[in-house]
């Protein structure tokens, strides 16, 4: 007989049945409800000591020293390689505009540093906040050059 609406039913062992606990002696989970006897875990809301709590010992977070500090004045460097450039850019002139639509420069950030990885086989004129002595020479080796961006002056 093949299977129909009316007789379709859970695989065996793919459903469980409910437990209903705290309802009576004779159902074998009555008084103490599977919860055992008094103590933390016995009590209603409990759901476990909060993280890094150590039962009272002093916990880890507190036992290890500081260190360091987050300097407020960093200069967060993005670096781009020129075996990268060549290979996503057409030749020309390349801005910090050009990076980001070639995909090359996808967050922010305070400068772009070009570094000498990969090969150059194109002549690029690239304008950055700072160069590697490599990727300066591989650049101008292809027939590009490397233009430093001159930095905003504090009026």
């Amino acid at each position: 007989m093949g299977t129909t609406l009316h007789t379709l039913k859970p695989a065996d062992g793919a459903t469980k049945r409910r437990k209903r606990v705290g309802r009576g002696p004779g159902s074998g989970r009555g008084k103490t409800a599977t919860r055992g006897v008094k103590g933390q875990k016995a009590r209603t809301g409990h759901h476990g000591a909060r993280f890094g709590f150590e039962g009272g010992q002093i916990p880890m977070q507190r036992r290890l020293p500081k260190r360091g500090f987050k300097n407020p004045f960093r200069i967060e460097v993005f670096a781009v390689n020129v075996g990268d450039i060549d290979q996503r850019c057409e030749p020309g002139r390349l801005d910090l505009e050009a990076l980001k639509a070639a995909g090359l420069v996808p967050r922010r950030f305070d400068k772009v540093k070009i570094l000498g990885t990969g090969d150059v086989t194109k002549a690029f004129v690239v304008q950055a906040d700072a160069f590697s002595g490599s990727a300066k020479e591989k650049l101008e080796k292809a027939g590009g050059s490397a233009e430093l961006v001159a930095a905003p002056v504090a009026a």
